[in-house]
């Protein structure tokens, strides 16, 4: 008896060990001595798939005149932790350093940058006649949310994150819903019951703007159910091989394979800036119309029923609050952005580490300095 338990005690430890690993890098992944390489080893512990480059040739990211960044800029990148900066101007590289001992091989999480990859990725799949009506409701696609907070709800408002789904994203609570979910990454468990579990609402569908990851993890719902495809096949072959990476990207999964759409997405900071300028060239890239220019000018105009005087929301990307046409950004927690400026034919891709990049004023205070940016790189 003592032998049997014996046993079953030496295989339970080595079959949790790595459910028991992910669990306390995922309780401490945001630890201040440890987030900067947490945020370079994302598939070292996470269940992950591969995004392969393809065989094609790199996408060449041609040099422009280089820009002499000032005194403040350099001590905003140290506040801010930053740990990559490429700036673009007419589609060229001006600007381009690394931070805290990362370098252009690391990949870096993207967090929910994500989910405007994933918005570029509907785009395209609308496109080729696989999704009708931005009003279809999101259970003729997911017919497994029938009957949850989702029935009711159309893709529209889950591509402005106004389902009306009781969510709490609070990632300074432990016991928040986007930290629950953090933990099933970790541990097992599958995302798309981890969506069919919420029943309840805090507003009508289409009714408010508010911020839920969720709705993201439902418009990948609606991507795999229209197409009958994973999501990693689908932008390994629409996004990732037309780009002509540098390197093969990965995308983090739950426990049964499924990808962590709504912040998952792992590259390097130079492929980031290929997918920059891709979307800043109107979709237009090697020759070839990857997603349709109008797609991306929808998308990246104010959407959601947003506060007025607040930032503003399109189709999983943010615009400013004092925006003008042609200025959006992609945004992921800790300090991730792609920022665009249009008019100015500018792109700036940061990844960074920072603890306080939810202190009030610090998302402002990175705007104002990436239009400081863009202005010295329109100005060269």
């Amino acid at each position: 008896m003592l032998l049997a338990a014996a046993l079953v005690a030496l295989i339970g430890g080595v079959f949790f060990r790595a459910e028991l690993s992910r669990l306390y890098f995922v309780l401490t992944v945001f630890d201040e001595d440890k987030i900067v390489g947490n945020f370079s080893s994302m598939g070292d512990v996470f269940h992950a798939v591969a995004l392969p480059r393809g065989a094609g040739p790199v996408s060449a990211l041609p040099k422009g005149p280089e820009i002499v960044l000032d005194p403040d800029v350099g001590a905003w990148l140290k506040e801010r932790n930053a740990t990559s900066l490429i700036v673009l101007h007419d589609g060229a590289i001006v600007f381009e350093e690394y931070y805290l001992d990362t370098g252009p091989d690391d990949h870096r999480i993207s967090w929910s940058i994500a989910k405007s990859w994933l918005s570029v990725l509907f785009g395209i799949v609308q496109a080729e006649g696989s999704i009708g009506s931005l009003e279809d409701p999101v259970i003729r696609y997911a017919p497994e949310l029938r009957g949850t907070a989702y029935e009711g709800v159309s893709i529209r408002d889950v591509l402005t994150m106004s389902s009306g789904v009781a969510f709490n994203e609070d990632y300074a609570d432990f016991w928040s819903d986007g930290n629950r979910m953090g933990r099933l990454l970790a541990i097992g468990g599958s995302m798309d019951a981890f969506t069919a579990s919420f029943s309840e609402r805090d507003r009508k569908p289409g009714e408010a703007w508010k911020y839920v990851s969720l709705d993201t993890h439902v418009l990948g719902m609606v991507i795999r159910g229209a197409t009958g495809r994973s999501l990693e096949d689908l932008m390994q072959e629409k996004l990732v091989a037309p780009l002509g990476l540098q390197a093969d990207g990965f995308f983090l999964t739950d426990s049964y394979g499924t990808a962590f759409a709504l912040g998952g997405l792992n590259f390097t900071s130079r492929d980031y800036a290929r997918f920059a300028a891709m979307v800043l060239a109107d979709g237009l890239w090697n020759g070839r119309q990857i997603v349709p220019a109008d797609w991306l000018t929808e998308a990246t105009r104010p959407q959601a029923r947003t506060k007025p005087g607040a930032k503003r929301y399109g189709y999983q990307w943010w615009i400013p609050a004092d925006g003008q046409e042609g200025e959006f950004q992609a945004e992921g927690i800790y300090g991730q952005y792609i920022y665009f400026n249009r008019p100015l034919d500018v792109a700036i891709i940061m990844t960074a580490a920072d603890p306080r990049y939810a202190a009030p004023g610090v998302d402002a205070g990175n705007t104002r300095i990436f239009r400081r940016i863009a202005q010295l790189a329109a100005a060269t």
